[in-house]
């Protein structure tokens, strides 16, 4: 009796996969996200990225500021690409036609009931084994914010709540104030 054997999928599905399709690959699983985002999910997703991109451009900053759907190639190997809520890339090498291929300076996850613990621990350990340098872990059901901030290889972490006003800590002047979000 042979055993069945388990398909690893590679970047070339991942950019064969239908366009109504959300899926992410890492490390050569495809995970699907079925469920459209909540109301109250694409309120926090359209103010942070408001915000980031209006302090962006006021700066005349190179970054640049993606919301979701955007693909993140994380690695080379071609077996990990993430689609997270919002990207900020300031290294306009690492963009092209598909996306991102390299690790963003600053990701942004909005948690959903049924992604909680994908974000908070598989996201998680590949953000950091990747290099981003902030991480953003936005939680509506719990009303709080884990920043995690790449200092030397490991992250440092940071609780907040919808009612504070957080430093953004790859900028020297952005503050995100959740308390004025109309949710």
């Amino acid at each position: 009796m042979s055993l069945a054997q388990i398909k690893l999928y590679t970047e070339e599905d991942y950019y064969t996969l239908p366009e109504n399709v959300r899926a992410e690959l890492i490390d050569g699983y495809l995970i699907y996200n079925q469920a459209a985002p909540s109301r109250i999910h694409q309120t926090i997703l359209s103010e942070l990225h408001a915000i980031i991109y209006h302090y962006i451009k006021s700066k005349k900053g190179s970054c640049k500021v993606y919301p979701a759907p955007f693909a993140v190639k994380l690695k080379e190997d071609k077996k990990t690409i993430v689609e997270p809520d919002i990207s900020v890339i300031c290294d306009r090498n690492k963009l092209t036609d598909k996306g991102c291929t390299g690790a963003p300076d600053w990701i942004i996850e909005i948690v959903s009931p049924s992604t909680s613990s994908h974000d908070y621990v598989r996201k998680l350990n590949l953000y950091m084994d990747a290099g981003v340098r902030e991480y953003w872990i936005v939680d509506p059901s719990k009303s709080n914010i884990f920043v995690y901030y790449l200092e030397q290889k490991n992250f440092k972490a940071d609780a907040y709540t919808f009612h504070d006003k957080i430093k953004v800590n790859i900028y020297d002047e952005l503050y995100i104030d959740f308390a004025e979000f109309d949710l």
